[in-house]
Order: C-alpha cells, then sequence, then structure tokens
C-alpha cells in the first residue's frame, strides 16, 4: 500500500512539474516570442536599465576574442576622464607591439603614435598591437594592465569573466559570458569619449596614409546603430556586441561562438530588431522636472519646488507607455531648513492600478530656518 502510495505521490509531482514548465514556457512566449537563434551564447539587455529581455546560455563562459578590447577601452577611457592620459599624447610602440600577430596596424619598434590614434585603431580596426603599445604606457607592462582589466571586472560584477590579454587573442583561462560582455559593453557606452570612434566607418591614421575600416558592419548598414565590437578566433568562433539606439530604446545584443560572421551579424540584428518591435522606453520626464511646490514652515522662503531626482526612464512593452499614469505624492509642509536634493516628495507611474516605478521628488534649493533676528525683521516690516 506504501509502495503503490508513494507511486501516486511521485507521479502527481511529475505531473505537477512538467505542468508549470510548460505554463512558464508558454508564458515567456506570450510575453516575449523570443527569436531562434544558432549561436551558443547570446544575450539582449537595455542600455538605461540593465533589464534582461532575451538570453540564451548567457552565463556560459567562452573564450570572447576581440570583444576583449571593450574592456581595454573602458580603462583607457577611465584613464584620459582621469587626465593620466591625453589624446594628444605620443605612444612609443615596444618589440614587443611590434611583433604581434593578428588585426592590427602594423607598428615598427620605436614608433610613435598620439593616444588618439592607437584608441582610434583599437575601436575602428580591432588592433592588436595597439592593444598593447596603450596597455604597457598606462601601466608598464601587459601583466599590470591585464591586472587592471580584472579588478575592473570584479568593480563591475562581471563573476564570469578573467583576462590573460588586453586584445583578445586565444589563451588558456581567458574567458568571459554573453552576460559579462553587456556588463562591460553598457559602461564603454557611458564614456561619450569612445562612441565618435565606435561608430566611424572609415578612418586614417599616420597622417592619412593608413586607412581604417569597421569590422562592425553594422556601424554602416543597421540604423541607429553605436557600437560596439566584433571579434572571431578558432576557439571563440565568431562573436558581437552590438548595440543601437531608436527613439529612446538603446539596446545591447551580445552573440558568441556563432558558426560564421555571416550568422553572428544577421542574429545581432535579430535580438536588435525584435527588441525594437516588441519594447519601448517610457520617458516623459527629465531630471529637474518640476512637479508644484512645498511650503516650508518656519523658512527664510515660503515654498521649495519639488523636482525630479533623475530622469524618468521605465522600459515597457511597446504599446503600454500610452496606458501610464503618473501619481504625484508631496506633502502640504515641511519643516526647515530644507537642503538642497533633501527628498520631500515622490510620483509614482501606475499602470492598471499597478505600480510599476517610484521616482523621488527633491528640493530645487536650501531653504534657512528663520531665527529670532528673522522674525523681528519680519515684524518691522508689518508694522511699517
Amino acid at each position: 500500500m506504501k509502495r503503490i502510495l508513494t507511486l501516486l505521490i511521485l507521479s502527481f509531482f511529475l505531473s505537477s512539474l512538467n505542468f508549470i514548465r510548460a505554463f512558464c514556457q508558454t508564458q515567456n512566449n506570450e510575453l516575449t516570442n523570443s527569436p531562434e537563434l544558432s549561436a551558443m551564447s547570446a544575450i539582449l539587455v537595455d542600455f538605461d536599465t540593465g533589464r534582461v529581455l532575451f538570453e540564451k546560455n548567457s552565463h556560459e563562459k567562452l573564450p570572447p576574442a576581440s570583444i576583449t578590447k571593450i574592456m581595454t577601452m573602458i580603462l583607457i577611457c577611465e584613464a584620459i576622464e582621469k587626465g593620466k592620459l591625453k589624446l594628444s599624447d605620443k605612444v612609443i610602440a615596444s618589440q614587443n607591439a611590434a611583433s604581434l600577430g593578428g588585426s592590427q596596424v602594423y607598428l615598427k619598434e620605436n614608433e610613435e603614435m598620439t593616444v588618439e590614434e592607437l584608441l582610434k585603431s583599437i575601436a575602428i580596426a580591432s588592433a592588436n598591437d595597439a592593444c598593447v603599445a596603450l596597455a604597457e604606457h598606462l601601466a608598464g607592462s601587459v601583466q599590470g594592465f591585464v591586472y587592471m582589466m580584472n579588478q575592473k571586472a570584479k568593480e563591475l560584477g562581471m563573476l564570469d569573466t578573467n583576462f590573460v590579454n588586453p586584445y583578445g587573442l586565444d589563451a588558456e583561462g581567458h574567458y568571459t559570458s554573453a552576460y559579462d560582455v553587456a556588463v562591460m559593453s553598457r559602461e564603454l557606452l557611458k564614456h561619450k569619449l569612445v562612441r565618435n570612434y565606435l561608430t566611424t566607418w572609415v578612418d586614417t591614421v599616420r597622417d592619412g596614409k593608413f586607412g581604417l575600416t569597421n569590422t562592425n558592419k553594422l556601424v554602416r548598414f543597421y540604423r541607429g546603430c553605436t557600437g560596439v565590437k566584433t571579434g572571431s578566433t578558432d576557439k571563440a568562433k565568431f562573436c558581437i556586441s552590438a548595440s543601437a539606439q531608436r527613439n529612446a530604446l538603446h539596446l545591447i545584443a551580445v552573440i558568441m561562438a556563432a558558426p560564421d560572421s555571416k550568422t553572428r551579424f544577421n542574429e545581432a540584428v535579430r535580438l536588435l530588431d525584435w527588441g525594437f518591435a516588441n519594447f519601448a522606453m517610457y520617458a516623459p520626464y527629465a531630471k529637474d522636472f518640476s512637479f508644484g511646490k512645498v511650503r516650508v514652515r518656519n523658512g527664510l522662503k515660503k515654498e521649495v519646488s519639488a523636482v525630479l531626482e533623475r530622469d524618468v526612464k521605465l522600459l515597457v512593452k511597446k504599446g503600454d507607455e500610452n496606458s501610464i499614469e503618473t501619481k504625484t505624492i508631496l506633502p502640504k509642509e515641511i519643516p526647515a531648513p530644507v537642503k538642497l536634493g533633501q527628498v520631500v516628495g515622490r510620483i509614482e507611474l501606475i499602470k492598471d492600478g499597478k505600480t510599476l516605478a517610484i521616482y523621488n521628488l527633491v528640493a530645487s534649493e536650501d531653504v534657512e530656518k528663520r531665527n529670532i533676528f528673522d522674525i523681528f525683521k519680519m515684524l518691522l516690516r508689518l508694522e511699517m
């Protein structure tokens, strides 16, 4: 009897599990109608929110080829923005840089190039030798630069990643995942400095004597493309991190281990097209937009404006942006003193009675508290 009961319970459990799986799959298909991809790993992410819209084996650790250079460019951009490097700085190529194979701009030992020329060569032409030249110039050695790369990866929460070199040629222990590539792509795109290079189709270095052509064909052929990087080796196969922006929606698609170059580009386009067809960015208000005034009790000023702490950006299914309501919540009065940026209220974005997001409203300025002398002055004015 116990055996029969056990079998019945087990049968019920398996049936329930299958039902749950089928239900979840149905829900996902209804929600996303996601594309079929042949690449081993892929992901689609919203740039502004970091929300994952699609993924396939996104945490699979794989060799990234030249997509590695996204991290290299992040560190170079940070160094420029912090004043450690200037675009006009001269970099002398070492024998190590000059001897590197793969995609390159054919640096010669002791040849001088500016930081800007080398950065362009990486972003546009995927030059391995330019990576080594800048790595050695900034960190003193390739090993020192790789250490910086891995430290930055940890800082960004890239748990599937370990770098061994700054250019991406196959090496033992050199790997990342589609998810982590999306993370570092988001980080790179925050640096406006490099965006111009990422979206340049052709350019030159060496006073126009050496031409650069972008390895990312989507820069020329995909509307709204904003970057970022391609890569291919025998082990990595064909990879790409591709970003594009249309209206307020900015997407990043990562394809790893595609069987050939054409598939890599086609599947990146398929992911981006699907994202733009199914999602929209609801962005009705910008930072510092005022939602009214709040009375200040015992303040030198009677009221203060309540403004948005940050831009309102909410990723929604396409079409839902037309049915979102904004609810403003402000107190009748707040006590002085009030500090610039102090939270004084909030707005709620609501759809069908459900709160989708909450954004803080903050004071637009300082309001000092009245003291006894201020009160005395006010009384004198009233008497006059």
